[in-house]
């Protein structure tokens, strides 16, 4: 493989693993859920990968409006004569503003998912960490109401990487990216869901990183667009 698909392939995979182990909204509930209403191992497995190919699903439905975007400008003769590095170059400028939206979010307190246990129940809300949240405002956690939350928070930055390989038209890139993004994303939900599971929870304070998720994931993808526009890859 030449140096372009592995540096996709990395940056993927650290764009997945950082979104799915720097939020507890990922694992946190089917731990307590499974713990409180006492699944089986079997059911809690199936659970957690159900949800993480719900969520891997919402990112590639989105990521898929990129590969098209991409796709379809490179049909043009006008852009075949300047495209040179600029699929590169829209790959860094895009990194480097998440970047500083991420930054910009952490700064202002965005609000963000929160789950309280009460007694055998888990219940879900947004806030921050300002404001005080009325009982009323608190969804109780199901096996559906979880499914629903991991299909409506996709991954916006595997976006950009898509549409760089949907302007260079490679079907190869795309699935050098869409492959580890799924593996990693599922794979890591579900090592953190069975080690919480089994008594090793006490390992993980990941719910302060999780305020800084976007400027990690910007400068995964700032670092990917730098090195394509000016190291080669």
């Amino acid at each position: 493989m030449n140096t372009t698909i592995w540096a996709l392939m990395l940056s993927a995979i650290s764009i997945s693993f950082i979104h799915t182990a720097t939020g507890p909204d990922h694992y946190l509930p089917f731990i307590v859920l499974s713990k409180s209403k006492k699944w089986s191992r079997s059911r809690t497995i199936f659970l957690t990968i159900a949800c993480g190919f719900g969520h891997v699903l919402s990112s590639l439905v989105i990521g898929a409006i990129g590969v098209f975007l991409g796709w379809q400008l490179n049909q043009f003769a006008w852009f075949q004569d300047i495209r040179g590095n600029i699929s590169g170059w829209a790959l860094l400028i895009f990194g480097v503003a998440y970047l500083i939206y991420g930054l910009v979010q952490a700064a202002r307190n965005k609000p963000h998912k929160h789950f309280d246990v009460m007694g055998e129940d888990v219940y879900v809300y947004e806030h921050n960490h300002s404001e005080m949240v009325m009982p009323q405002s608190r969804i109780k956690v199901t096996p559906f109401v979880l499914f629903m939350i991991f299909v409506m928070g996709p991954s916006e930055p595997l976006t950009p990487l898509l549409f760089y390989s949907g302007l260079n038209r490679s079907i190869t890139e795309i699935l050098a990216l869409v492959v580890p993004f799924t593996i990693t994303t599922v794979a890591t939900m579900l090592g953190m869901v069975l080690l919480g599971r089994y008594g090793y929870s006490t390992l993980f304070n990941t719910e302060k990183l999780e305020r800084y998720m976007g400027v990690i994931s910007g400068a995964v993808v700032t670092v990917c667009g730098i090195g394509m526009v000016f190291l080669g890859w």
